[in-house]
């Protein structure tokens, strides 16, 4: 009789037996394979729920970027560079400096190299006599903002007034009735309206803006200036002694430089804040998932273990039971000649097919199992259930379970191939 046969024969004559060994495997492959995907399915989660999060984040903090850029173009400038010799405390009652300063240094802070500030708006402002109006008014001169020569040019939050015209404010406009197109006469100087201001609420709805050369020309103050404004740039933490160190060493510190607290800068703040916020939660959610992924682990280390174990027991415990019920099966066998090696073959064998049909049925139950509850778990869906298909995993669980039938069987099936036909014949 070909051992083919033999093991044939034993798989259809035991069917119980060999029904409750691919039933051990079943369960064994089964946990080890759910507990696996599952771990799978919660990096891949935690993964896509970072990046979603990540994505929500860049998404808010771009709409902040873009307030900002709004506020800063609504609410002007928040630094000033006035002359070394100007008096602070009569700056801020008069609004506006009475010394002045060389035209060439708002071209030398440009040509600085320097990050720290940008929008460079040279400008001389006075307060004078309307004389074809009999009023005060403050005339503000501006050639437009001045590019900084190493970066790439951004949208001015203040365009230049074209010669010959006149930006009014709102007060201003109103007593007069001025309106765009209006002809103004100023110092004997003619110049059109183009523009009026929106209401303020400030000294500002009192100006007339002009040209820059034209106002210097005016108050006799050609290639001077009595101030620079600009922005401080709040993509770099420096502090406000840093940011006037550097900003008066490109000006051989002839010069005073006055930060402004304003809702520009506030707004900055609060960005920073946010993003600040995004990445603390970000942060804290990733502690949150790597937790929760080691108590899964913790638990799988424990709970496949002690599965794999009793398959393995249990396996060995069917395998040795079946060659106490076979005694005297297995000595006709030797007696008729059958070799011992080959009716260690017949257990081993039978070992192999139950560890690779339970394999192959487990992994499946596991596989789908692990699918259905991450789906129902929501710290555990994932969006697409195929990122779930590890290849390795049932490779590894065809190989692996069916050693380990074959290891748990190995000692009875030793046992049933060295046993001595007339001694087991002689109890019969």
């Amino acid at each position: 009789m070909s051992v083919w046969r033999l093991i044939l024969r034993e798989l259809l004559h035991r069917k119980l037996n060999f029904a409750l060994g691919v039933l051990s495997v079943f369960v064994a492959v089964g946990v080890l394979v759910a507990n696996v995907t599952l771990l799978e399915a919660h990096d891949v989660c935690t993964e896509e729920l970072l990046a979603r999060k990540q994505a929500e984040a860049h998404k808010r903090l771009a709409v902040l970027e873009d307030d900002y850029r709004k506020y800063m173009k609504e609410l002007g400038f928040n630094l000033l560079i006035l002359p070394k010799e100007q008096d602070l405390a009569e700056f801020w009652e008069q609004g506006y400096a009475s010394h002045t300063m060389p035209e060439q240094y708002v071209q030398r802070v440009s040509n600085s190299g320097t990050m720290l500030v940008r929008h460079l708006l040279p400008i001389v402002q006075q307060r004078i006599l309307w004389p074809e109006q009999k009023r005060r008014v403050i005339l503000i001169g501006t050639r437009g903002e001045v590019p900084l020569a190493h970066r790439r040019p951004k949208e001015p939050m203040l365009l230049a007034v074209p010669e010959r015209k006149a930006v009014v404010g709102y007060e201003l406009a109103q007593d007069l009735g001025l309106k765009p197109g209006s002809p103004l006469t100023l110092r004997g100087r003619e110049f059109t309206v183009s523009k009026v201001q929106p209401l303020r609420g400030s000294d500002e709805d009192a100006t007339i803006w002009v040209d820059l050369r034209e106002a210097q020309s005016l108050l006799g103050m050609e290639g001077r200036i009595n101030g620079i404004e600009a922005l401080k740039c709040m993509c770099k933490d420096v502090t406000l002694d840093q940011l006037r160190a550097e900003v008066a060493g490109y000006l051989d510190n002839e010069v005073k430089v006055i930060v402004r607290e304003n809702k520009v800068t506030l707004r900055a703040k609060a960005r920073k804040r946010v993003k600040a916020e995004h990445q603390q939660a970000l942060l804290a959610e990733a502690r949150g998932r790597a937790a929760l992924r080691q108590t899964r682990e913790e638990f799988a280390s424990v709970v496949v273990p002690l599965v794999l174990i009793g398959a393995a027991a249990w396996i060995g415990f069917l395998a040795l039971s079946n060659v106490r019920e076979r005694s005297a099966e297995i000595g006709i066998l030797r007696a008729i000649g059958v070799r011992s090696r080959s009716i260690f073959s017949v257990f081993l064998v039978k070992a192999l097919v139950i560890g690779l049909l339970g394999a192959a049925l487990g992994y499946a139950a596991g596989l789908v199992v692990s699918v259905l509850a991450a789906r129902s778990m929501p710290s555990l869906m994932v969006e697409d259930s195929g990122k779930l298909v590890m290849l390795w995993l049932p490779a590894a669980a065809l190989l692996a379970a069916p050693l380990l039938s074959m290891l748990a069987s190995w000692a009875p099936a030793t046992i049933a191939a060295r046993q001595d036909p007339a001694a087991v014949l002689s109890k019969e």
